[in-house]
């Protein structure tokens, strides 16, 4: 069995896509996954199960269209992946206060040119900061994230791809729910 951690984008934001925590841990079980918990209101569950990553997402997005009638994006990590977010934060050493430190997850890897040409541009921005590692956006903002150009949207628009981002504490929770520790 692996434990696996679903970051659902976009819901009970705004008043829109509504979802309650327990309908979804309900609806995750369902699907055959155990011990499933979720963590907040904005759609973060870890849970265990069987097979890839991937699967687990597409099945999770598959249900919530056809039980709630939702389109939601699920991105889904393995407790050793996000174990890995954790090790290769390059804000990770810094000295500064951890609700400036967040972490955009990508649906997929974005091509390595996007990745250079967003790293180049990006630097008009400071002193917010920020640096692609594999699937994962990790952002700096000292102003906080509400005040960040660099926010989900842009980085979606400028990667093309399917992105979810996360404050630090989120990440080191949902670490700590599935066992990977900070």
């Amino acid at each position: 069995m692996t434990t696996f951690l679903a970051l659902l984008r976009s819901i009970n934001v705004g008043g829109r896509n509504k979802v309650p925590m327990a309908e979804l841990r309900s609806l995750v079980g369902s699907l055959g996954f155990g011990n499933v918990a979720t963590y907040l209101q904005s759609g973060n569950v870890v849970f265990t199960g069987a097979g890839p990553a991937a699967a687990a997402g597409k099945a999770i997005e598959e249900a919530i269209t056809e039980h709630l009638g939702l389109t939601v994006p699920v991105l889904v990590r393995t407790d050793k992946q996000f174990a890995e977010v954790l090790r290769t934060s390059p804000f990770r050493t810094l000295d500064v206060d951890p609700r400036t430190l967040h972490v955009t997850f990508l649906g997929e890897t974005p091509e390595p040119g996007t990745v250079r040409s967003l790293e180049t541009d990006a630097v008009r921005f400071d002193p917010d900061r920020l640096e692609v590692v594999g699937g994962e956006v990790f952002l700096h903002c000292p102003g906080g994230y509400g005040e960040t150009k660099l926010n989900n949207a842009f980085l979606e628009r400028r990667l093309g791809v399917v992105a979810t981002t996360r404050n630090w504490r989120t990440v080191t929770t949902l670490a700590d729910m599935a066992g990977v520790g900070t």
